[in-house]
């Protein structure tokens, strides 16, 4: 293979350019050309590839977002818009596909890898939802985040003997809430995976109240929502003064943490020697701390769960 093309797809996430440049130096290390495709499979369709050299590619581990920039396109999901990557892939001389995005990045290196172009997914998301690998470029930056955000606001909800209500990303998985939540100390943390009881929540805010706390950190996922509601039927039924804040899209940006540096580059460097040795069709891993490679059908029909021991430690620890 003399020719592989590298994107980014779906919701970027920090750690993305360690993993491009981790690409582009694997690549052309062991002889390769390496072609950057621009906003995901919108630029593989218009034909939007660049030439990427070692240093195109320097000073850029330690920038969030990605500089392939990256895109959503549901002109991909139909035959046509494959058909118009495969063609684009050919005239450019692209024999092989490192996609690095979340499941339905995948499911676009599996069309291309049906069609004849070998694709080899690298895992990256905050949201960390993804079923094969246990850890996801992206998520350990954003964790981080959160954490710094939720203690800033922790900080002012004390001085004020406040309760805030504090919305993380996560619209299917709460991953992200449940490790922010704990690492804050979160009276309560909301996923989309427990059901939960707001009325508990009151109850548990009165008994703690007792013991002398008078400040309450409420962590919610984005897909249980209605944090706003949230903060005002607890203010309404304990006297609180009572806030919501959504932290948004912040929790996607900022200089990647040390992890999402080293992870993302060992990611990059195993899709390149997949590519390299023929093999597509695959999604590189991390499990029990080492780098695994699956079929991509494989790792798009696998579950990924919510950490319940998380959830038993986050409840006991919360008193």
């Amino acid at each position: 293979m003399k020719t592989i093309g590298v994107l980014t797809s779906g919701g970027d996430a920090p750690g993305m350019n360690a993993a491009v440049r981790a690409v582009v130096r694997t690549a052309i290390a062991n002889g390769m050309t390496v072609k950057g495709i621009m906003r995901g499979y919108n630029g593989l369709i218009d034909g939007d590839i660049v030439d990427l050299t070692a240093r195109s590619v320097s000073d850029t581990i330690n920038r969030g977002g990605t500089m392939l920039y990256t895109a959503r396109s549901p002109r991909f999901k139909e035959e046509e818009g494959i058909m118009e990557g495969v063609e684009a892939c050919k005239r450019e001389g692209i024999e092989g596909v490192v996609v690095i995005g979340g499941d339905g990045s995948f499911r676009g290196a599996r069309d291309l890898s049906l069609h004849g172009i070998p694709c080899v997914g690298v895992p990256g998301t905050i949201d960390n939802d993804i079923a094969c690998t246990d850890y996801t470029i992206g998520f350990d930056t954003a964790m981080n985040t959160a954490m710094d955000m939720v203690d800033k606001i922790r900080d002012t909800a004390q001085s004020h003997d406040r309760c805030s209500v504090v919305e993380v990303m996560g619209r299917h998985a709460g991953h992200l809430a449940l490790q922010c939540g704990i690492a804050v100390g979160a009276t309560a943390i909301l996923v989309p995976e427990v059901e939960f009881s707001l009325d508990e929540i009151i109850e548990k805010i009165r008994i703690t109240q007792k013991t002398g706390k008078q400040h309450f950190i409420i962590v919610v996922a984005e897909g249980v929502g209605g944090v706003e509601e949230m903060a005002k039927l607890i203010e309404g039924a304990t006297g609180i003064e009572t806030r919501a804040t959504t932290l948004g899209h912040v929790q996607r940006g900022g200089n990647p943490t040390v992890r999402d540096r080293v992870r993302a580059t060992q990611l990059g460097y195993a899709a390149v020697k997949l590519l390299q040795n023929g093999k597509g069709n695959r999604v590189v891993a991390i499990k029990n701390n080492t780098v695994v490679d699956y079929d991509i059908y494989e790792a798009l029909n696998m579950e990924k769960s919510l950490d319940m021991s998380m959830y038993e430690i986050a409840n006991v620890t919360s008193i």
